[in-house]
């Protein structure tokens, strides 16, 4: 599953949470810290675990 990192547009907060993609595209995402709606879906580097050895 994939980790979206998200800031709130009311206290700035910025935090990940961890959701399936089809999770990401029906639920409505609320700030940890003061519970509002209105947050932005930031743009943030990822990286792939795999079980190879390189």
């Amino acid at each position: 599953m994939p980790l979206y990192e998200f800031q709130c547009q009311n206290c700035n907060e910025t935090f990940t949470k961890k959701m399936s993609v089809s999770e990401m595209e029906k639920t409505k995402v609320r700030c940890p810290k003061c519970n509002s709606e209105n947050v932005r879906k930031k743009i943030s580097n990822f990286f792939s675990i795999t079980s190879k050895k390189s």
